[in-house]
């Protein structure tokens, strides 16, 4: 059974839509509640390794991709995850499960103002640690003042 038949056997009342861009990238979507459950599943379980996240400001809200890698065949697993309030996005860590996810977890929150529940260490990494809390440089309604 292949990775991706795995997950969707195990994860499928927890997978809102997936598909297969290509040979080696797969994509699924879950609510912003089940992050560290599925993230659970694919890194302890799967042992797929946690590569990185990222995110964009939507018109629908924030989207986080998990992107979760199998080294053995090189597939990259991305989950998706769309946080619809904008004006208070949250979502829990994943620092409990890998500490890698700190300094990228720390990222999304200074750029995007997405709080990350349960992160141990939420401080600025990339901006002036004089930045406004309140303005988040790659927010689309924000606009991109220097303080």
């Amino acid at each position: 059974m292949s990775i991706e038949e795995k997950i969707r056997e195990n994860l499928k009342e927890k997978i809102i839509d997936g598909y297969r861009h290509s040979q080696r990238r797969c994509y699924f979507s879950i609510k912003p509640q089940d992050i560290v459950e599925v993230a659970n599943f694919l890194f302890n379980e799967l042992s797929l390794r946690f590569s990185i996240a990222t995110a964009i400001d939507t018109p629908k809200g924030i989207e986080i991709l998990y992107h979760f890698s199998f080294d053995k065949s090189g597939e990259i697993f991305s989950v998706r995850v769309l946080i619809e309030d904008k004006k208070n996005p949250q979502i829990d860590s994943l620092t409990s499960l890998f500490p890698a996810a700190e300094w990228i977890e720390r990222e999304i929150w200074e750029l995007f103002g997405v709080n990350f529940k349960g992160h141990p260490n939420l401080k600025h990494l990339l901006l002036h640690e004089d930045w406004p809390q309140d303005k988040h440089p790659l927010r689309k309604k924000d606009p991109q003042v220097t303080p």
